[in-house]
């Protein structure tokens, strides 16, 4: 479990990763989160890589999650992230970016972390830039960016950025 300043994040156990499984409308996503559980089952010594991440307000309401593309390929890791709509602006994305970037780093073999995110979505590359990230290129799903670990302990935060939650 990992605790941020207004979060908890944490790897779903196969239960709440079957809840959400059954739940979830979008095809695309059931699609995902299901080789998400059956990554998790296959190889549970690397359960926090192919997990998907509960995102929950310390008040206990659960408002998004997180996931890796499973154990980093030649030291890269890819992140994946969403809000619930009603809780987007707020800043809990960047916070649970950054989050789960220090729980990677501290991971044997990471060197990188890459998202990538569709070309239309300025929210999500916003995130990404607060966190560091910079862009490399596009990749599949859109717009790649990468943060590097030996950059890591450079970050500074949030600079002078008077709101770095929007």
């Amino acid at each position: 479990m990992l605790e941020a300043d207004r979060l908890v994040i944490y790897a779903a156990s196969e239960n709440e990763m079957n809840k959400i499984l059954a739940e979830e409308g979008d095809e695309h996503l059931r699609r995902a989160y299901g080789e998400m559980l059956r990554g998790s089952l296959e190889h549970p010594e690397d359960w926090g890589w192919y997990a998907l991440w509960m995102i929950v307000r310390k008040d206990g309401k659960y408002i998004g999650n997180l996931s890796f593309k499973g154990v980093p390929e030649d030291g890269v890791a890819e992140l994946g992230y969403g809000i619930a709509e009603e809780y987007r602006g707020f800043g809990y994305a960047t916070e649970a970016v950054e989050t789960i970037l220090a729980w990677a780093f501290d991971q044997p073999g990471v060197t990188s972390v890459a998202a990538e995110t569709e070309a239309d979505n300025a929210a999500s590359r916003r995130v990404l830039e607060k966190c560091g990230f910079l862009p490399a290129g596009e990749g599949r799903e859109g717009p790649r960016y990468v943060r590097d670990s030996d950059s890591y302990g450079d970050f500074d935060g949030f600079g002078d950025d008077p709101d770095p939650f929007l």
